[in-house]
């Protein structure tokens, strides 16, 4: 039951719960509601992923919001291990440590299959950046207010290179659903942001 606006409690309507249970498995299917986890967890993890800019597992900030000359470009990126199969890349930088999932940063998908790296703030000819949580379509810099916080870099080999609609407008649920359906190898590495 929920209070109504003098106080007193009122039912919700049936079609309100229908909506409210079509609403928690739709969320809960995405991530939402669940804990932090890769694209198609049950992929093989045989992508190696590095990265020559990090310290340790640190990102220096230069890749950051705490960045103070200009706008943070992404890291560089390098990946190993694609499947010969493979169709295409897609790279997915979110929050590791977010209570509610997916907290995208960055989301590139159509990189060419014969591609091993992205060099600092460069996309692939081709490649295309799907909007982000902020409602971006560019990478938005990890920003950790009060404690160092980790994010994860994750590379997705594909079993298709996509079209259409998906080209026209990447918005960020449905590109990550269409992604998840052709996930078949996964690499991830996981990166510290201090405040």
């Amino acid at each position: 039951m929920q209070r109504g606006a003098n106080g007193g409690r009122r039912r919700l309507t049936a079609g309100s719960r229908a909506w409210l249970v079509c609403a928690c498995v739709l969320l809960s299917g995405c991530g939402l509601l669940s804990k932090p986890e890769p694209l198609s967890a049950d992929a093989p993890l045989t992508i190696s992923v590095t990265s020559p800019d990090l310290h340790g597992n640190l990102l220096p900030a230069q890749f950051t919001c705490h960045n103070g000359h200009g706008p943070a470009q992404h890291p560089s990126i390098f990946w190993s291990g694609a499947p010969t199969n493979t169709r295409s890349i897609a790279i997915v930088i979110d929050d590791a440590d977010a209570p509610i999932t997916p907290r995208v940063y960055w989301l590139v998908f159509n990189i060419g299959p014969s591609t091993t790296d992205l060099q600092t703030g460069m996309v692939p000819p081709n490649a295309k950046q799907a909007y982000n949580t902020a409602g971006q379509r560019s990478y938005d810099p990890p920003c950790p207010q009060h404690s160092p916080h980790k994010y994860r870099i994750a590379v997705y080999a594909l079993n298709t290179f996509f079209g259409g609609s998906l080209l026209s407008n990447p918005q960020l649920l449905p590109t990550w659903t269409a992604i998840a359906k052709h996930v078949i190898a996964r690499g991830t590495m996981t990166v510290r942001v201090l405040p």
